[in-house]
């Protein structure tokens, strides 16, 4: 496979996101737009820790508004020449939104991690498809495959995610276009400041390498990181309930 020089970033002020940017550029990425709520942090952030990539272009985009996914692609592709790369990074933890979430609560957590993404994917996939390659890197979690009580709400919307892109894969079999699924377990990042890490913790320079890992594959791949979690959690899905829980605690 041919390494990205161009990459859109949705969701560009993730920690997981921008490793993978600077792992890239290493292998030939030079051009990205960042699509982010928060431009103003963002740029304060780049100013603080560059990328080392020759263009760099931030525009604002919210992925909760259905009415802007068109025109971000539009201006991506304008911007870079063509989109070679998709990483979608968008999401919120909220963890321990569990029983005690309100239906606010509830609805927005399942809108930015499932709804709002599998939205905007889907114009990106048309896109990618009628240019005839691509690369869509979605960032799901170990979490959707076995929800825990302390976040069942974020493990069942990143579970809707995680089936809507291993859907979409199939979907753009034989396009030109390939969909990556990773599936970290808990990442040390800003998004998880705070909390207490759990076994098998990793970094976002490690999802970074095996996410330029799996592009090295002409085909979709399925990425756990670390790869333990892949057997480890075939086997947690098929745990009893009550164990289960038991396992989980209050993760």
């Amino acid at each position: 496979m041919t390494a990205p020089r161009t990459a859109l970033v949705l969701g560009g002020n993730s920690d997981i996101a921008l490793a993978t940017l600077r792992r890239l550029a290493s292998d030939g990425l030079d051009r990205v737009v960042l699509a982010a709520r928060d431009i103003d942090a963002l740029e304060r952030r780049l100013e603080a820790e560059p990328l080392s990539i020759a263009e760099v272009t931030i525009v604002a985009w919210d992925t909760l508004d259905a009415a802007g996914h068109g025109p971000l692609i539009d201006t991506a592709a304008e911007e870079l020449g063509g989109i070679d790369l998709v990483i979608c990074a968008v999401g919120s933890l909220g963890h321990g939104a569990g029983i005690t979430a309100t239906s606010a609560s509830a609805n927005a957590l399942i809108e930015s991690n499932f709804s709002g993404p599998a939205a905007v994917l889907t114009d990106v996939a048309h896109h990618l498809v009628e240019r005839g390659r691509g690369t869509i890197v979605v960032l799901s979690s170990v979490a959707a495959l076995r929800p825990r009580r302390s976040n069942y709400l974020y493990g069942s919307a990143k579970a809707g995610l995680d089936s809507f892109a291993l859907g979409l894969a199939d979907a753009v079999a034989g396009s030109g276009v390939q969909v990556h699924v990773i599936r970290p377990g808990f990442v040390t990042s800003k998004m998880t400041t705070g909390l207490r890490p759990a076994p098998f913790a990793s970094t976002p320079e490690a999802v970074a390498e095996a996410i330029a890992d799996a592009m090295t594959s002409a085909k979709s791949r399925i990425v756990h990181v670390p790869r333990v979690l892949g057997p480890l959690f075939a086997v947690l899905r098929l745990t009893p309930r009550a164990i289960w829980r038991r396992i989980a605690g209050d993760r």
